[in-house]
């Protein structure tokens, strides 16, 4: 789907057709959902933000700039309302490596599910801010350019952050014997 399909949805979303609602939320969910699990580690808390996310996307699609993608502008949306949920859970002091939960299975599985559950955990430790660029970059595999327009900064802060960030989740990693 281009940004002109995309453009023409959102049109007919405004003129309240309930079908190309379903369509941009078939199209986007998924990584709407995605971004919000790496973000806040609970599938729990993803669907919850996923859903808010979409609401305020279409409770707000008068303020949407069709110069820019949809996808930039959903996902901003995404990642703050993930934000927004990180610091309603820091103010619960609820935030700490205990919200990741090993997994079962067969031996491979169980690996996967460490290294899975490993680098979930190192994520949690990254600022909010590190920790955006590194899920929009490895994790939903966006450009430079994508992620410092969905998040309002330039690309020089992206690979700063993204750099920083790294850095501090191999440290974490290599703390619990994880080499990658």
């Amino acid at each position: 789907m281009t940004k002109d399909q995309d453009f023409a949805l959102i049109e007919d979303c405004k003129n309240g057709d309930q079908q190309a609602l379903a369509s941009l939320v078939r199209r986007y969910e998924r990584p709407v959902f995605n971004v919000a699990y790496r973000m806040l580690g609970t599938a729990d808390e993803a669907a919850d933000v996923s859903q808010t996310t979409f609401l305020k996307a279409f409770e707000n699609l008068s303020r949407y700039n069709p110069e820019y993608k949809f996808f930039s502008w959903i996902y901003r949306i995404a990642v703050n309302e993930s934000i927004n949920q990180l610091n309603r859970r820091k103010r619960l002091g609820e935030l700490g490596d205990d919200h990741v939960a090993p997994g079962g299975g067969p031996e491979v599985s169980v690996d996967a599910d460490r290294l899975s559950a490993e680098v979930q955990a190192a994520l949690n430790v990254l600022s909010d801010d590190h920790r955006a660029v590194i899920v929009l970059r490895h994790f939903s595999e966006h450009s430079y350019r994508d992620i410092g327009a969905m998040l309002q900064i330039p690309e020089k802060t992206v690979k700063s952050r993204l750099f920083s960030a790294r850095r501090v989740m191999q440290e974490q990693l290599e703390r619990k014997g994880v080499t990658l």
